[in-house]
């Protein structure tokens, strides 16, 4: 396989666009329901989970799935009827309930209830958490600290090592896997009721990890080849790092890929966001890495030439 990735970069520059359209438009949507880009999860919002799920070892007791408006009636009786009710599990057995914060009473008396109408609970199955409103204000406030941190970072340690303009794409780049992975779960969030968590800005930092290392191993080849093709134009020197690299990008993918997909089919409920967050997210640093860092710098050195600046012999440092 060979790409001619500069002959089409605006074909590349119009699909992550379109992405990155669809999902600035969904979020704004979600800012106007729940006050935020993302449906909030019980970390940042602050309240109490159950998940609960019927025992089915019990004779009968899972003969029909649960209802959501069987739930709701209990929770109006209760007067929690502002809560957010999700049937889950194989076959509907299961029901998870985000709340305003409830002590051990409430929580018990809830409990009683719900299994009155819907039958025996399985003990070890069930699930409930409550995290106070403030610890859920200082997990978001430390998420997005670390995330500016890191960009930060990222930005000298690419200029330093390359040059300034090699880390301002890098970073577009970087927004781009950002941008993407946001929007894909703002539209879940919209159409499927996905709340992200404290897991989601982690996910978020493994995705800027994974795609500026294969942003720096193609900015690499692009250096080299600087190096020892003088007489190559800038877009057929970058068209050719990225082939000299484009087989170890498809192999790490797919090495990274394939375990979180059997994670996300074969894991537990708690995982399965997180494992599609990091698919969704190296989908979109291996695109941008391949498609969008490099037809960038491409670009840009084009342009510094018409201009009349000699910037394609780079002058970094020895490769660490």
């Amino acid at each position: 396989m060979k790409l001619n990735l500069n002959q089409q970069r605006g074909l590349w520059w119009t699909i992550s666009a379109a992405l990155i359209l669809a999902g600035v438009i969904s979020m704004a949507l979600s800012w106007n329901q729940y006050q935020a880009p993302l449906k909030p999860g019980l970390d940042f919002t602050g309240g109490t989970r159950l998940q609960l799920e019927r025992d089915c070892s019990k004779p009968d007791n899972c003969k029909t799935p649960i209802q959501i408006a069987e739930v709701r009636q209990i929770l109006d009786e209760q007067k929690l009827a502002e809560s957010n009710v999700q049937v889950i599990g194989q076959n509907a057995q299961g029901v998870a309930i985000r709340t305003k914060d409830l002590n051990q009473e409430e929580r018990t008396k809830l409990t009683e209830a719900l299994t009155a109408k819907l039958g025996q609970l399985d003990v070890e199955k069930s699930q409930i958490d409550t995290v106070g409103p403030t610890l859920g204000k200082q997990l978001l406030a430390s998420g997005l600290l670390a995330l500016i941190v890191s960009f930060a970072a990222i930005i000298v340690y690419v200029s330093v090592r390359f040059q300034f303009d090699y880390a301002l794409f890098a970073i577009v780049a970087l927004f781009h896997d950002v941008l993407v992975t946001m929007g894909f779960f703002s539209i879940l969030g919209l159409t499927r009721g996905v709340e992200v968590n404290s897991l989601f800005i982690v996910g978020l930092l493994t995705i800027i990890g994974f795609s500026v290392n294969d942003t720096v191993v193609i900015y690499d080849r692009v250096r080299e080849n600087l190096k020892y093709g003088a007489k190559r134009s800038i877009s057929e020197t970058v068209d050719i790092a990225v082939n000299q690299t484009l087989g170890r990008s498809i192999n790490t993918s797919l090495t990274t890929g394939l375990p979180l997909i059997g994670i996300y089919i074969f894991g537990g409920e708690t995982l399965k966001d997180f494992a599609l967050t990091l698919i969704v997210g190296f989908a979109a640093g291996a695109y941008s890495s391949i498609f969008i860092a490099s037809t960038l710098l491409a670009w840009w050195r084009q342009r510094q030439e018409r201009g009349g600046y000699n910037t394609v012999t780079d002058s970094s440092p020895e490769e660490i």
